[in-house]
């Protein structure tokens, strides 16, 4: 097999992860930057991408005439065969034509897609959902993230905007969500949500060891980690909540797709799985058709961070 590499990038709101992968898919080295500018706004994210791919290049050794293609996520709605970043809530792009802008620099074919897709395409082609046809993967981060396979191949809908999930409406009269609705499952079960339903739970006079990460958005998962292990009741409420949330929505989406499998991932699954896991389970079967319920698997995603990278080298081999 010829040498060759592809590079993968994961693009989101605060960091610019990067990986190459040799001609056998095996990462050989990765950097991860910041993409914000002393925590002031969004820098130059165009910038750092192309800081990393560079240094990534360099530290590496690779000899730059043997890369054959570069890929990237973007959360938000991407034209995925135009290579356009449409709309993203956390970074300042809007109608971004990212693979010409990416082609310019490198002089290789660029792919982009969604960042959720991209996770489900990954774990579809080299992780969890390896042998299974339907697949309904929910990723669980500071915000919710879907991603749908249906039938061998990713499905993303009318325009590339489908399995956006997480703004399903569980509860019409609950907690405003960022998408400007009400009691959508984000709202309920992402750390945005969790971390809403802790801070109001503090400010209603009641302690929690969260309190201090609540002073600055969303708290960091290894500090939820760290509250639910000493046994914060106001934390494991949160925890609670969440899961029961994702159990009726996952409930839903068993009903309505019957999948092989529903997969969970993200970096609070990475953190909590087997926690959420258990927890969800315990409640699932309340929410669906028994005879649905009973050819469908739930499990947690196998490749972590790297189920996006992943994603962008099967953007890359065109594998659907």
């Amino acid at each position: 097999m010829a040498e060759s590499y592809n590079i993968c990038l994961d693009v989101g709101g605060t960091k610019v992860l990067g990986a190459i992968f040799n001609e056998k898919d095996k990462i050989i080295y990765r950097l991860k930057k910041r993409s914000k500018d002393n925590g002031s706004g969004s820098a130059d994210v165009e910038k750092v991408i192309i800081s990393v791919v560079e240094e990534m290049i360099k530290e590496s050794g690779i000899d730059r005439s043997k890369l054959n293609a570069i890929a990237s996520c973007a959360p938000g709605v991407i034209d995925q065969d135009r290579g356009i970043v449409l709309f993203t809530p956390n970074l300042p792009w809007r109608d971004y034509d990212m693979a010409a802008s990416m082609r310019k620099q490198f002089g290789v074919p660029f792919y982009v897609g969604n960042d959720v897709n991209l996770g489900a395409l990954g774990e579809y082609h080299f992780g969890a959902g390896r042998g299974y046809q339907n697949i309904v993967a929910f990723f669980v981060g500071t915000g919710m993230g879907g991603g749908l396979i249906l039938n061998g191949e990713l499905y993303t809908g009318h325009q590339f905007k489908a399995a956006e999930y997480g703004h399903m409406i569980l509860d019409p009269e609950g907690p405003l969500c960022n998408c400007g609705q009400r009691g959508c499952l984000e709202a309920f079960s992402s750390k945005q949500g969790m971390s809403s339903y802790i801070r109001q739970q503090i400010g209603r006079g009641r302690q929690s060891l969260m309190a201090d990460s609540m002073q600055f958005g969303t708290f960091r998962s290894k500090k939820l980690v760290s509250a639910l292990q000493a046994g914060d009741q106001v934390a494991m409420e949160a925890v609670d909540r969440a899961c029961h949330w994702l159990a009726v929505a996952t409930g839903n989406m068993i009903n309505t797709f019957s999948p092989d499998l529903i997969l969970y991932g993200g970096g609070v699954i990475e953190a909590l799985g087997d926690l959420f896991l258990g927890k969800i389970l315990a409640e699932v079967d309340r929410y669906c058709m028994p005879q649905i319920r009973s050819t469908v698997e739930l499990k947690n995603a196998a490749l972590g961070d790297d189920s996006i990278l992943y994603g962008d080298l099967a953007m890359i081999k065109g594998l659907k």
